[in-house]
């Protein structure tokens, strides 16, 4: 079986967080989203790339879920969640995904 890449895995938990949030109105059913898929993506950047890398993109994943936030004032709340989105992705492709 395939494995998904953790940048996918990272990036869908920060879309799909917001999106589960803001369709259904419940902002903790977002978070739980935002949380599994954190996890998940924690566990894949420790097997890959050891506990100090994936210290620091869970650190990398946590501030972009808080910087969407005064970001979105800005340049609105998709693009915003996008973009951080896209960083984390590109992060953790960086980091963990592209040795594999």
């Amino acid at each position: 079986m395939a494995r998904v890449p953790s940048a996918v895995v990272a990036a869908s938990g920060l879309v799909g967080g917001y999106g589960v949030a803001r369709w259904t109105k419940r902002r903790e059913l977002g978070g739980a989203v935002l949380a599994v898929a954190g996890a998940a993506a924690a566990r894949q950047w420790r097997a890959r790339a050891g506990g100090p890398a994936a210290g620091a993109l869970t650190a990398a994943y946590v501030a972009g879920f808080a910087g969407s936030h005064p970001l979105a004032k800005k340049v609105g709340a998709w693009p915003s969640v996008l973009g951080v989105a896209g960083a984390v992705a590109l992060a953790s492709w960086a980091v963990a995904d592209r040795k594999v």
